[in-house]
């Protein structure tokens, strides 16, 4: 194949950050007209490499070649790669949510008459655009009030009113449900059709077999392999080997050991009440936990799971509840979290850059936070102490930076997920709620949580773990509950749970 075939060749990219090299000598080539698929672990690399791309990390501040076109780029400004026809799309999105759909489609690049802006001109062209992406709205809806999966063919619009020739989207389902997914993905191909060449990174292997026509896999900032589909045997294990650098025979680390009798939480005929929503969020729940024992709770997206968890650790969200909850057979009444910290509970939420972590300070700050008062003396924090703690976390859950002092905001999503892990495990917690606690993670570190999880509970922790991935529920849980529409719709030992039953208990209405 000659040059003509390809719209991309990124040629010895590399990009170093202080104390780390991010891309090292990569190359990366996508045809024309293709879908080619970029994966690999978390700090692998694909963001910035993506970012390189789209001039968000600036001509110079990078080593190596952007040839598109078959002209070297030297873009300084995202707008310089949008003028070429290259658009990106991140997971965090990026409207503006009190404006209308059509304005936020041609947000910057307004259409003017004169110096005027033609309101009427935009209505007409952003509904050609929403036709186009499949999308039947009112294009003068405000974005607030569509879901994800609408924003994001919002965005996909908005790219294509800027005449957009190769679309990046950064892991574009992560958030989305099953639906929104395969809707999403039947648009690149329809898109395809219409000649735009897309570049998708995600973590969804069966999406990536599903949609790629190249598959590129990157590791440690470094380009691995590139494959291609119609040459290749390609399945979820090869790139999972490539990934990971090893074969991931066993993605669950093996128990070796019973978990005890002794009920360590129960919640008797547990209601919640959310005021704000003016509906019922939990309906007469009962369940209960016992001593090293994991608990899974599965069910489908707003089915109530984290609800639950908030609602055990002292009620952040303020809903009216009913019901009894045990600790260690004593009754508790929870007013706020700092309550249900000092009974034992511990929380790590799915949000770790909302709630869970302080992104400006690093990683021993953020860990120690949870409980200075067990390393401090006449309100002085011993620092040795938090020193040595912090570097214990890092060595025991493989924690990847330079050092303990390194900003939090700067790590990779794994990683900065273990130190959220790290902050609650200091408090000591008895019991440990984990809401999705591998989600946006890839396999290599999933592993390394997953076998800390069997040592905590080994040391006599319980766990009760939220999670959307059945193979994790089926993989780490020692028996299952499964959410329904606010209500337990089934428990389960692990003996007797398969993927097809949670399902079927998941999708039960009332």
């Amino acid at each position: 194949m000659g040059n003509q075939n390809y719209i991309l060749e990124m040629r010895n990219i590399t990009k170093e950050f202080p104390g780390v090299k991010a891309l090292s000598n990569v190359n990366f080539k996508v045809k024309q007209g293709e879908i080619h698929c970029l994966v690999g672990e978390n700090g692998a690399g694909k963001s910035t490499l993506m970012k390189v791309l789209s001039g968000v990390y600036k001509y110079g501040e990078y080593s190596g070649d952007i040839v598109y076109n078959g002209q070297v780029q030297k873009f300084t400004t995202v707008r310089d790669s949008e003028n070429v026809g290259i658009a990106i799309i991140y997971q965090e999105l990026a409207l503006v949510p009190e404006l209308t759909v059509y304005e936020n489609i041609y947000l910057g690049h307004e259409i003017k008459n004169g110096s005027i802006i033609d309101w009427n001109a935009t209505i007409v062209k952003a509904t050609e655009m929403l036709k186009k992406v499949g999308l039947n709205i009112n294009p003068e809806t405000k974005i607030k009030d569509l879901g994800v999966g609408k924003q994001q063919l919002v965005e996909i619009a908005k790219a294509l009113s800027k005449n957009v020739k190769l679309l990046i989207l950064d892991e574009p389902t992560a958030a989305l449900n099953e639906d929104d997914s395969e809707n999403l993905l039947k648009l690149l191909k329809e898109l395809q059709k219409q000649g735009i060449t897309s570049i998708m990174i995600s973590h969804k292997l069966k999406e990536v077999l599903a949609i790629a026509d190249t598959i590129t896999v990157l590791r440690d900032g470094q380009t691995i392999c590139s494959m291609d589909k119609e040459k290749d045997e390609i399945t979820e294990n090869l790139i999972i080997k490539n990934m990971v650098g090893r074969e991931l025979t066993n993605i669950y680390p093996p128990k070796d050991f019973k978990h005890g009798e002794e009920v360590v939480l129960e919640l008797k005929n547990w209601s919640a009440h959310d005021t704000s929503l003016g509906r019922d969020v939990l309906k007469n729940v009962n369940i209960k936990v016992k001593k090293g024992e994991i608990v899974g709770l599965a069910g489908l997206m707003g089915a109530g799971r984290t609800e639950l968890a908030q609602s055990i650790f002292g009620n952040a969200k303020d809903y009216k509840l009913q019901g009894e909850l045990f600790v260690n057979g004593e009754k508790k009444v929870f007013k706020q979290p700092s309550d249900a910290i000092k009974a034992g509970i511990a929380y790590v939420t799915e949000d770790r850059k909302g709630d869970g972590l302080i992104l400006i300070q690093n990683i021993k700050q953020n860990i120690s936070i949870s409980n200075l008062q067990s390393i401090a003396s006449n309100s002085v924090i011993d620092e040795n102490e938090e020193i040595m703690i912090a570097n214990g976390y890092k060595e025991s859950l493989n924690i990847k930076a330079p050092s303990i002092e390194q900003i939090v905001g700067n790590l990779s999503g794994g990683n900065q997920q273990k130190v959220s892990l790290a902050k609650w495990l200091f408090a000591k917690p008895n019991i440990l709620i984990l809401d999705e606690p591998t989600r946006g993670i890839d396999v290599g570190a999933k592993y390394e949580i997953y076998t800390f999880m069997n040592q905590l509970v080994k040391q006599g922790m319980s766990i009760i773990m939220i999670s959307s991935e059945l193979p994790e529920v089926l993989g780490m849980s020692d028996r299952i509950y499964v959410i329904s529409e606010g209500r337990v719709t089934g428990e389960l030992p692990i003996e007797e749970a398969t993927q097809e039953r949670i399902m079927e208990m998941a999708t039960k209405g009332d």
